[in-house]
């Protein structure tokens, strides 16, 4: 069965299909309403929160509707390369999405959380290594689908966002810079780096045990990003300084972990086998500019879970213990049907740690070290393949020698943090001559579980970004290239190959300062802002890591920042990504990097003056004069009309 988006098509109802008499009855109270449709020799089914129940024949097949909860990150980027705090790609977004995505309020035992459907596009069942696409997103942009994106910028105008309209408030940030890059699905283009890293992770999780899931239209509601996954108010993450609003109420997806909650709900409704997922989308930051961070970027997350039996292997029922017995041996089973990895462990930390990596109170010491044993000897095969795919591109490029390339890969597991799993561990990897971070994993908390319908299985989650693995694999040394659509780079790729970046000239620099005077009071607001939070953990997903000293902050916030929440009152601002944002509104990719170079305090009037050298350089092409300085006047003039800076 495959939940299908395309254009719209006539309907027929299948009622052999068991499956879909059985979605339908668990679903009846719930409002949805679902469609059955043939469209060539595929069969598709959708549904949507916003109608009654109800089954029609002649209806166009929507998509599947889900909303979400969550998943963390690991601390650092991989250095030197590093797309700071989360990796993550263009998610697809259909022509048939609904126009009037509305919120859902769902009981709970804590009581109500509230929740906004979004769309998750899941792969065809029985068709392994696949997911979900349209061919019109594998086409060239300039034969892509219009999109309507728009926004005038003026406070209580609509913006339109994959169909989708949305009512703008004072709390509104999108820049028509970011608007831009909603249309890319990077990760749809066949030959695209993105892409083929994504189908060379879902390589590893085969169907028909994994789902492989895309996440479409980028808005998520405020309370699935942030409120479902526990971020308290004054959270960085939450500020406009570090996450792109709609309005208020809606946000710019941070993470993939808004969509966890559907992709465990969908377990329980579709399979009773051990099974489990991947999910790609799109995430979005304001953030820093230079070579390894772009305000769009890639994140996959994984997990699989395993049911408590309830009947032995011939069907007959059999008791609570008998069941943890029984999915333990399935666990147990399942752990040495997979091969031993050909990589170099070291691992010298037990699975849990009473105090330092916790199990969970409801979870048994056995069951724990079995969960645990099969998540890493997963990822080390993942790592395994994408690390050998590296080495024989390197090899066939002249980057490594073959004799060195015989050596083992190593990789170590350290243990970690989240919010989200307990325990929990960071998996790096020994990679020419540095330990790179790559991926943060965990025993997923049971109360997420719980929430999801699902409370009588235990897993596994992980979470990695894209660009990261991408920038190794194929040796791109800048996170811009990913988004460049120059023949030169867009030629060098070709779908299920790993082939190294050839660099194309490297066009002259252009460096730039800017200097300001920031009043009194953003002064203080800046101060404020750079000294470190009070709390030990900060909120992580498991796709983020960072090379900052302090840790990345799970909502896209920066750890050594302590932001309001947006609905919070705070001082007139002025915070160091509000001056990446014009940058990159006025410049676009023509910037390489922008830096702080120098600051003052005056002693009198105790007005800060900062400095910042701005690096123009196009990936593509040689600036001229003139466009430079055309470009940083303008960047001088909106910093003026947007942050009030006085200019020295």
């Amino acid at each position: 069965m495959e939940i299908y988006a395309a254009s719209p098509r006539t309907s027929t109802i299948k009622p052999r299909d068991s499956f879909v008499h059985s979605f339908i009855h668990q679903q009846a109270n719930g409002g949805l309403v679902f469609h059955v449709c043939q469209v060539g020799l595929q069969e598709a089914v959708s549904l949507s929160p916003c109608l009654p129940l109800s089954i029609s024949p002649r209806l166009p097949p929507m998509r599947l509707l889900f909303t979400g909860r969550a998943v963390r990150a690991s601390r650092k980027f991989l250095s030197p390369v590093t797309p700071l705090r989360w990796n993550s790609t263009a998610a697809a977004a259909s022509e048939d999405a609904p126009t009037n995505p509305r919120p859902v309020i769902q009981r709970t035992r804590r009581g109500y959380n509230s929740f906004l459907f979004r769309t998750i596009d899941i792969s065809p069942e029985g068709t392994e290594g696949t997911t979900t696409e349209d061919d019109a997103f594998n086409a060239p942009s300039h034969q892509r689908p219009a999109r309507n994106h728009t926004f005038s910028g003026e406070v209580g105008s609509a913006v339109v966002i994959s169909q989708c309209s949305y009512r703008t408030d004072s709390t509104s940030n999108l820049s028509p810079s970011i608007l831009k890059l909603l249309d890319r699905r990077l990760y749809a283009q066949r030959d695209h780096p993105i892409a083929i890293t994504r189908k060379l992770i879902e390589s590893v999780f085969t169907q028909p045990t994994f789902q492989h899931y895309i996440a479409s239209n980028p808005v998520v509601s405020t309370a699935a990003n942030f409120d479902a996954l526990g971020f308290p108010a004054d959270h960085p993450g939450r500020s406009t300084t570090d996450s792109y609003y709609v309005n208020k109420d809606h946000v710019l997806r941070t993470h993939t972990s808004a969509y966890q909650h559907a992709a465990f709900q969908a377990m329980k409704q579709k399979h009773e086998t051990p099974y489990g997922y991947t999910i790609c989308a799109d995430v979005f930051r304001r953030d820093s500019i230079d070579r390894s961070h772009f305000p769009v970027f890639h994140q996959m997350e994984g997990a699989r879970l395993w049911r408590h039996s309830k009947t032995d292997s011939q069907g007959f029922p059999i008791s609570y213990y008998q069941g943890y017995l029984r999915r333990m041996e399935i666990i147990r089973q399942s752990l040495g049907e997979l091969a031993r990895p050909p990589v170099d462990v070291d691992d010298p930390n037990p699975h849990f740690h009473e105090v330092r990596n916790p199990k969970q109170p409801t979870h048994q010491h056995q069951e724990i070290r079995l969960v645990a044993s099969h998540l890493k000897r997963t990822l080390e095969l993942l790592v395994a393949k994408v690390f050998d795919a590296a080495k024989q591109a390197a090899i066939a490029s002249g980057h490594l020698d073959a004799n060195g390339a015989q050596e083992p890969l190593k990789v170590r597991w350290v243990e970690a943090y989240f919010p989200f799993t307990s325990p929990s561990y960071e998996l790096e990897v020994h990679w020419q001559g540095e330990w790179l971070e790559l991926l943060g994993c965990g025993v997923v908390q049971q109360a997420l579980l719980d929430d999801a319908g699902v409370g009588d299985r235990i897993g596994w989650a992980w979470g990695i970004g894209i660009e990261r693995l991408a920038m190794i694999l194929f040796g791109i040394p800048d996170i811009r290239l990913f988004w460049s659509e120059d023949p030169r780079f867009l030629n060098q790729f070709r779908a299920g190959q790993i082939t190294r970046f050839e660099p194309f000239s490297k066009y002259p620099a252009c460096y730039k300062d800017v200097a300001f005077w920031i009043g009194s009071s953003a002064a203080a607001a800046a101060a404020a802002a750079a000294s470190p939070p009070a709390e030990e953990h900060h909120h992580k997903t498991l796709g983020d890591t960072g090379s900052d000293p302090g840790l990345a902050a799970a909502a896209g916030g920066n750890s050594t920042h302590a932001a309001a929440a947006p609905t919070e009152t705070q001082p007139t601002a002025f915070h160091e990504n509000d001056v990446m944002e014009i940058v990159r509104d006025v410049a676009g990719s023509l910037v390489e990097d922008v830096k702080l170079v120098d600051e003052f305090v005056h002693p009198t009037s105790g007005r800060k003056s900062l400095c910042y050298r701005i690096n123009y350089r196009s990936l593509e092409r040689t600036l001229t004069n003139e466009e430079t300085n055309w470009l940083h006047r303008e960047v001088a003039r909106r910093l003026v009309a947007d942050l009030g800076v006085e200019l020295r």
